[in-house]
């Protein structure tokens, strides 16, 4: 049970949900050629879960001073688990997660794509050891690799395959790949919100180990009113989105659900932002976001299937 808190074994989880959910309730539904059998596409959500596994090790390792103060009930590496058993498992991890990756680029015949994984790799343990310490630069690198694990369906699933396929397969496939582009922005600003909500959460130790994250910077005040710019910009931008998209195709299913378990959390987060003072205050946004993200995530079946229902 140790080794899975210290893996963050529920974040893992809603990623692995969301890759699955975009294969099995959006991709497949499409009625376009994919590239990996079921079996490789599993390999791919596990090459996606090892690499972020061994970036939670690894910042876990870095933070033990700051988790003493921050949250010392959950403090796992030097307390149930040894520091270099903990290097060892973010060796292993890293290593299998590439192995696998290496594979399946190799198998789409385009072994550039290796380099996401490469790539993801060295921007979370450049995060763990020093850029989570640069304010707002580790939270564009965490927010980013939530991104990238809603790219890379794309990249090994559809992307080789439209080579092989006619012009109108082809137009298909390429606004497909707009949709997932779509949801990657959409998960890259919510994770960063949530954050620089945690970045808060944490200040007191942050403070004391001498960081500079965004509430240090410039204090808990003015990060609370940043905090709720950006949430409103991306309020918006999901009102727009459903408005140009959902509204105009006549998803109505889809709209009422993505207004009230959408657009409704965010709503309530800013409002519960603008008066956050308390490390309390803070643990509920991000727990709000949390709800954000996995409402986000189901979205895509609701108007995958609203569309097949209006068809």
């Amino acid at each position: 049970m140790k080794f899975l808190k210290l893996i963050r074994y529920q974040n893992l989880l809603l990623i692995a949900l969301m890759q699955l959910v975009l294969r099995y309730g959006f991709l497949k539904q499409q009625n376009v050629p994919l590239t990996l059998s079921d079996w490789q596409y599993g390999l791919l959500v596990l090459a996606t879960l090892l690499i972020a596994a061994a970036g939670y090790v690894i910042n876990d390792i870095m933070d033990q001073e700051t988790d003493q103060t921050n949250k010392p009930n959950k403090v796992i590496v030097g307390k149930t688990i040894s520091e270099d058993l903990a290097y060892n498992l973010y060796f292993g991890l890293n290593i299998a997660g590439m192995l696998i990756g290496y594979y399946l680029a190799d198998f789409v015949n385009k072994t550039s794509f290796f380099g996401v994984f490469i790539i993801s790799s060295a921007l979370l343990y450049l995060y763990a050891t020093s850029l989570k310490q640069i304010a707002v630069i580790g939270n564009v690198i965490v927010a980013l690799i939530l991104g990238l694990s809603v790219i890379v369906v794309g990249m090994f699933d559809v992307l080789p395959m439209m080579t092989y396929v006619d012009v109108e397969l082809w137009a298909k496939m390429k606004v497909i790949l707009s949709i997932l582009l779509d949801y990657a922005i959409f998960a890259f600003i919510i994770n960063l919100i949530r954050e620089i909500v945690k970045d808060a959460q944490d200040y007191e130790g942050d403070n004391l180990e001498g960081m500079r994250t965004l509430p240090i910077v410039i204090g808990m005040a003015k990060t609370s009113k940043v905090i709720f710019v950006i949430g409103l910009v991306a309020t918006l931008l999901l009102f727009w989105y459903i408005n140009d998209n959902l509204m105009e195709n006549k998803l109505y299913v889809a709209v009422v659900y993505s207004l009230v378990a959408v657009v409704g959390p965010m709503v309530f987060f800013l409002i519960k932002t603008w008066s956050a003072k308390t490390k309390q205050d803070f643990a509920l946004l991000s727990t709000i976001l949390k709800f954000v993200i996995f409402f986000g995530i189901l979205s895509i079946l609701v108007i995958t299937f609203n569309i097949k229902f209006n068809g």
